[in-house]
């Protein structure tokens, strides 16, 4: 009975556990780090801005990108809009990814305290990447 109580605690707490802050985007082919992403929430909505590079030259511009993205630094880019909470997840908004310039509809949830699962969906088909919290 104890053990219940304390995972029903543990899923209560993981539950309404904060995405905002940095996290550091792990490539799904390589594994290795890419970049920081700073989330934040603005009027009920979650955003995310890079604010590092890791495996490119920190004044990588997004050349593949479109309208006034287009040729803008990656750094200092805000490459996920308007995703509002969806119970323990966060939907509706749009994730861009600066390799390819596309924007993708886009879903976040923790996976734990440690970890952001981000999947960006074209049409029926998705992507998901697993990001880790960046150490302050």
């Amino acid at each position: 009975m104890r053990t219940l109580a304390l995972l029903l605690m543990l899923a209560a707490g993981l539950a309404q556990a904060d995405v905002t802050g940095r996290w550091k985007t792990i490539d799904d082919e390589t594994g290795l780090p890419k970049s920081i992403v700073e989330l934040s929430e603005r009027d009920g909505k979650l955003f995310g801005r890079v604010t590092e590079l890791l495996s490119r030259a920190p004044d990588t511009r997004c050349d593949k990108c479109k309208g006034e993205r287009r040729g803008q630094p990656i750094v200092g880019m805000e490459i996920i809009s308007g995703l509002e909470r969806d119970g323990d997840a966060w939907s509706g908004g749009k994730i861009l990814d600066p390799a390819n310039g596309k924007e993708y509809r886009a879903r976040l949830w923790l996976d734990d305290a440690q970890h952001l699962k981000v999947r960006g969906y074209l049409g029926v088909f998705y992507r998901t990447q697993v990001w880790e919290r960046a150490d302050d």
